[in-house]
């Protein structure tokens, strides 16, 4: 993930303050609210990590058969993600 968890936690305090100050939310309990955002962050964010994983476990399953062809790893990594990532119709 690109971003520290603290940073994160900011950016979901300060998203939760701005929609309630905006009038485009209401909430009672905002640091409940304030969790919600900050969770459904840390999942979005946290996207590219579990692609990054995916691939490599794909990666390691062809490791010989990419070891006779001799095929680049670093080029390999960025097909099989550019393919995960359509798959997944996720924005990165």
């Amino acid at each position: 993930m690109l971003l520290s968890k603290e940073y994160v936690g900011y950016l979901a305090r300060e998203v939760t303050k701005r929609l309630i100050a905006g009038k485009l939310i209401e909430a009672d309990a905002v640091p409940a609210v304030t969790e919600r955002v900050h969770a459904a962050l840390l999942e979005e964010m946290s996207l590219e990590d579990r692609i990054n994983d995916e691939v490599r476990v794909i990666l390691e399953a062809y490791s010989e058969e990419m070891r006779k062809t001799g095929a680049n790893y670093q080029e390999m990594f960025r097909k099989v993600k550019s393919e995960l990532v359509r798959k997944y119709k996720a924005v990165l």
